[in-house]
């Protein structure tokens, strides 16, 4: 290569180097700013909490969009507490056993629309916006740790006249807030059931701690994926199913777009005491291809039947973040049998412990 080519090709990698340096830390500068103002004082203006009115007109309008495929009759509620309004649907008859359901980050109470219509046959069903979170809740303050959350709930509760005999599910982000509920006042529970809990009973995965972090960047690719990552096994099922996952995208992408950011709780996990601590009857359900853990959904269940073995748990193959979605049949079935205290026909499960048979 002659001397001119060779000073060619070095300028021109050397401005490709130059470029990529400049992306990444144009990158890492958005990002920082972005976890800036998620920390920043609550001001509850017109708006709040979305970025502006247009925003918040065209969220709503999705939001409503999707609300009226809700199958059954329900009432909306929005409660005052002293963290902001909290927005519940209630659905089921009057004297019904109440049964609170809590989503996932960045879900809202219409992620139960799978669920909803067996559940509410015999249960009052309260279903959450939480309030730190999308949805129709608005949040006045900035709830920094796991007990801002159990005091929010707690509020909620008592406010709405639940204060003994509640059954509370949670799933993802929502279970690792039950769990902590479940912890500190099992005096108001009846029976509490966690779905795939973020965090709580492993740290999360490498995988899932790298997407989160990428959908800070304003792009919807990296939104769309982390969903789809997630919801893997929906993603390649039935027609009906992929639709879900690609609302799922849009609904994640369009609330990103619409809410000023907010610095979350980072969930914990529970030790091995706090697991045996519960003083309330827990269900553990996971599914085998669970994705946000550091080990798998199988191992999830082991750990447990070890170290905490009066826990129920059941492990769902053929899905993982989705189970509520993938396989909402007998998802909704194994809820209700665990609620209403049905044994059914025993079985052993691949971990060696007992497990009740919904199928």
């Amino acid at each position: 290569m002659t001397q001119p080519k060779k000073r060619r090709w070095l300028r021109v990698l050397g401005i490709g180097c130059a470029t990529v340096v400049l992306v990444v830390l144009g990158l890492a500068g958005w990002i920082v700013l972005q976890v800036r103002a998620m920390n920043r004082p609550v001001v509850v203006d017109g708006v709040h909490p979305f970025k502006s009115a247009a925003k918040r007109d065209r969220y709503l309008a999705n939001y409503g969009a999707r609300a009226s495929r809700w199958p059954v009759p329900s009432e909306e509620v929005f409660v005052d507490t002293s963290w902001g309004e909290t927005f519940v649907r209630i659905s089921g008859p009057d004297n019904g056993p109440a049964l609170v359901l809590l989503p996932g980050a960045n879900a809202t109470s219409l992620l139960w629309e799978p669920n909803v219509a067996s559940w509410s046959e015999s249960y009052r069903v309260f279903a959450v916006d939480n309030v730190f979170d999308f949805g129709r809740s608005i949040n006045s303050r900035n709830l920094t740790t796991p007990e801002d959350f159990v005091d929010w709930l707690d509020e909620f509760l008592i406010r709405m006249g639940l204060e003994r005999d509640v059954n509370l599910l949670g799933l993802s982000y929502g279970g690792w807030i039950a769990s902590q509920y479940g912890l500190r006042h099992p005096e108001r529970l009846a029976k509490l059931v966690l779905v795939a809990p973020a965090a709580t009973v492993a740290w999360f995965s490498g995988d899932f701690i790298k997407k989160g972090i990428m959908c800070l960047i304003p792009h919807p690719h990296f939104t769309r994926s982390m969903v789809r990552w997630a919801l893997h096994d929906a993603a390649e099922g039935t027609p009906e199913q992929q639709k879900t996952v690609e609302e799922a995208e849009e609904n994640a992408w369009l609330g990103l777009r619409s809410f000023k950011l907010k610095q979350m709780v980072n969930p914990t996990v529970l030790t091995d005491e706090e697991w045996r601590s519960f003083g309330v009857p827990v269900l553990f359900l996971v599914g085998e291809n669970e994705v946000i853990y550091s080990i798998s959904g199988r191992e999830a269940v082991a750990k447990l039947n070890r170290v905490a073995p009066e826990i129920e748990t059941e492990l769902f193959t053929g899905c993982g973040h989705d189970l509520s979605l993938v396989q909402a049949d007998r998802f909704n079935r194994r809820v209700l049998a665990f609620l209403d205290g049905r044994t059914g026909t025993e079985s052993n499960d691949e971990t060696g412990k007992q497990s009740v048979s919904v199928d």
